[in-house]
């Protein structure tokens, strides 16, 4: 070593940032893997470009990689890399000084070479990466030197706001060597509330360079050391084997015609552990004013945890093939969570430690791609494979569904994806289908909601629908509720609940062959009717003459602007109860059933009783409980022996 070393002073501005760097820009210590492999890799990158018109830099025998060397009894960690290296000048301007980023101005110099091609795809941006090594180290020490000299430089530091350089040649020429005396993490003063890693541990950074460094485009080396038998002793000997930890091949970098399916297949497993194979992959590269890359998987069937509060979504996010974050959900909205897969683009803005993206336009039209790519894929592959659509729509269309109510903006897109059942037949339907069968009379799109299909086909409601040939839509998915509040029309077409009040099914040429009919049983009816509304004050609002009962005698129906039975009861359920809730409803008579003939000759007593049971009959009917079953048991007792005598 040189007798030529430089202690120097962090001024103040540069102490405090420093601090910031350490303790408190990262929110997990082993990201500092991530940021000094990543500045290796930029620097074989450099190399590489530089050698181009300088093809003597790189030695006919030289291995370009990055290698980590871990020492357990000297609790150290190097980092070794094969790269340009750095003289005197470039390790003051680019070490010395915090956020002066060598990538970055590097980049710049260049920026003159039009040719695309040759450009080396550089990752690092801010310059404070390397700082991070001060998480998980007391001591630093950089030995540098760059290709084409033969002077080196040693940086070294402890963190306390000094540093020492001194010029001495590097043992094995150009590139650059970091030493990390790492910090003892069985002190007294460790964080018990953070994991202790171990990153002398060979185990532990295979995982770390799995997870941050997987698809970086340079060989990440390391010594291993394994037992193996000896075949001459037929003993176990420890043996030291080079081990490559990184896959290097970035899949989505590929052409996809370059790509075979079960590649495709094995990465998704790769990436989310799910051993089934997906039911559909997605791989695009967006060109012009946003360019990305985005590789997504379609599941074949929900996670285990997909119901659950600790469901993780959204897509890996990668800068430059380097993995910045998980579950990334600035890209993906939540009714498109069951899409897993990756975005890797050269040119999003991440704040100073690349764990958080900044909200610019830039991420914004990413995710419009995204979601714009995802629709389409979902469109194609419901017009040309309707049964491996119905498959996904089984297990994913309740959380689409939900994209109605929660983004307006894409409810045109989504509204051409749903299926639905109906009253025709067993077959899932689109809003399109439906509306190419509507009836020539039939002048809206009607539904019912409620929670099982067969109660559905049972129901009241439908009998005068059925009578006229008109088609229905069962909802039964609990967020279909508030999916209808958001999709009121469709191609012109009002949807119409089945279950509200002033449900208009005839034309108007029938409406005047039923008027005279009408008026004479509301005539009728009449007296009954102002009985019944005293007996039944304080369960409904209202009591009229049905049209849409041809043969059960009562059914419940809701105001226009009232929460329908099913909604009432989910937000029951969900604890939401409230005055909204508890909304009396409107009950309608079928003045066809010769119920009401007898009960215009009944007794007080009697059409008291009556009322009741026609009430707890139509909330049985719509699947509803009725306030009190063993009266209404002993009414029903009392009415079968009453009739019994008769």
């Amino acid at each position: 070593m040189s007798s030529n070393k430089k202690t120097q002073s962090f001024n103040a501005e540069i102490k405090q940032l420093m601090d910031i760097v350490i303790n408190s820009l990262y929110s997990q210590k082993e990201i500092f893997i991530r940021e000094l492999v990543s500045n290796s890799s930029d620097a074989i990158d450099k190399l590489k470009f530089e050698s181009l018109t300088n093809p003597k830099l790189i030695p006919d025998n030289l291995k370009l990689e990055i290698r980590l060397t871990p020492n357990k009894e000297n609790n150290t960690l190097t980092i070794t890399d094969t790269g340009i290296g750095m003289n005197p000048d470039e390790v003051n301007q680019f070490i010395g000084t915090i956020a002066k980023s060598g990538t970055k101005a590097f980049t710049q110099a260049n920026l003159a070479n039009k040719d695309s091609k040759s450009k080396p795809d550089l990752i690092g941006q801010f310059g404070v990466g390397f700082y991070s090594a001060f998480m998980v180290a007391d001591n630093v020490t950089l030995h540098t030197q760059k290709a084409g000299t033969d002077v080196g430089t040693i940086w070294e530091s402890n963190g306390d706001g000094t540093y020492t350089t001194e010029t001495a040649q590097r043992p094995e020429g150009f590139g650059t060597t970091i030493i990390l005396k790492l910090k003892n993490n069985k002190t007294e003063n460790a964080d018990q509330s953070e994991s202790i890693q171990d990153f002398t541990d060979t185990h532990t950074l295979k995982s770390l360079v799995k997870k941050y460094s997987d698809f970086v485009s340079w060989p990440i080396q390391m010594n291993v050391e394994s037992q193996k038998e000896n075949e001459a002793t037929k003993q176990n000997e420890t043996v030291t084997e080079d081990l490559t930890l990184n896959n290097q091949k970035a899949l989505w970098l590929k052409s996809a015609a370059e790509i075979k399916p079960e590649e495709y297949n094995e990465f998704y497993q790769h990436l989310t552990h799910d051993w089934q194979k997906p039911s559909k992959y997605v791989h695009f590269k967006a060109e012009g004013a946003t360019e990305f890359t985005s590789l997504f998987y379609i599941p074949s069937k929900k996670p285990w945890n997909y119901q659950t509060k600790d469901y993780e979504y959204g897509l890996n996010l990668y800068i430059k093939r380097v993995f910045i974050m998980e579950n990334c959900k600035d890209l993906l909205p939540p009714y498109l969570r069951f899409t897993k897969g990756l975005v890797d683009s050269n040119d999003l803005s991440l704040n100073v430690s690349r764990e958080l993206l900044q909200q610019d336009k830039l991420v914004i039209q990413i995710k419009k791609n995204i979601v714009s790519k995802i629709f389409s894929t979902l469109k194609d592959w419901l017009n040309k494979d309707r049964a491996e659509y119905e498959k996904f729509w089984n297990e994913f269309g309740t959380t689409l569904k939900e994209g109605i109510p929660t983004d307006p903006t894409q409810t045109e897109k989504i509204q051409d994806l749903i299926l639905c059942q109906s009253s025709l037949g067993d077959k899932l339907t689109t809003l399109e289908e439906y509306v190419s069968r509507m009836k020539p009379d039939q002048k809206e799109i009607y539904f019912i909601t409620g929670e099982k299909l067969e109660s559905l086909k049972l129901s009241p409601y439908l009998e005068m629908l059925k009578q006229k040939n008109f088609e229905v839509l069962f909802l039964t998915d609990a967020v279909d509720e508030w999916v209808i509040q958001g999709l009121t029309k469709y191609k012109d077409k009002n949807l119409v609940s089945i279950t509200k009040e002033g449900l208009n099914l005839d034309s108007d040429s029938e409406k005047k062959e039923k008027e005279v009919i009408k008026k004479a049983q509301t005539e009728r009816f009449a007296a009954l009717i102002e009985k019944m509304k005293i007996n039944l004050a304080d369960e409904v609002k209202d009591i009229v003459i049905s049209d849409r009962l041809t043969e059960t005698p009562v059914c419940l129906v809701s105001g226009q602007n009232d929460l329908s039975a099913n909604m009432q009861k989910i937000l029951s359920q969900m604890g939401d109860a409230g005055p909204m809730t508890e909304s009396k409803r409107i009950l309608e008579i079928n003045p066809s059933h010769l119920i009401f003939e007898a009960m215009i000759k009944a007794d007080d007593d009697q059409l008291k009783n009556w009322s009741e049971i026609l009430y707890n009959q139509a909330l049985l009917s719509e699947g509803n409980t009725i306030k009190n079953p063993v009266r209404f048991s002993k009414l029903i007792a009392d009415l079968m022996m009453s009739s019994a005598k008769h």
